[in-house]
């Protein structure tokens, strides 16, 4: 008696195994899915907050008297750099500082098609955009 239901417990010790595979088969691929993109999005959502930095930054640094557009968009394009990504556009308005200017806005646009890994398949055309304005600190 004892040798049967020492058998019957193998036997299902055996099926179980077979179970234990085909549902590990079934719901892995769907965990690992899971996990990429819970990546992906945590890694959009630093350059998110990266590019509202950076425009801030950008703008700060451009509204001191004696800043050029170009130095303030080589600061924004410094900061988007720590982050990785690719094909940013930053736009200072107005182009050329002068005494005159009374405020200063900064857009940053950076396209999903080329900073994403998985996101480009899903985002075609979508585009972080950031942008801030600031008063200027020029005397006239």
């Amino acid at each position: 008696m004892k040798t049967l239901s020492r058998k019957r417990h193998l036997l299902n010790s055996r099926l179980r195994t077979g179970v234990v595979a085909v549902e590990f088969a079934v719901v892995a691929p769907v965990f690992i899915l899971f996990l990429l993109v819970s990546f992906e999005f945590a890694r959009l959502n630093i350059m998110r907050h990266t590019a509202d930095s950076a425009a801030y930054e950008a703008a700060r640094h451009a509204m001191v008297p004696g800043a050029t557009a170009t130095e303030a968009i080589d600061k924004a394009n410094n900061l988007l750099s720590v982050v990785g990504t690719n094909g940013a556009t930053v736009t200072i308005n107005p182009s050329t500082l002068g005494p005159g200017v009374d405020e200063i806005m900064v857009t940053i646009n950076i396209p999903l098609d080329q900073n994403g890994w998985i996101a480009p398949k899903f985002t075609s055309g979508q585009s972080i955009q950031a942008q801030s304005r600031l008063k200027t600190e020029r005397s006239q």
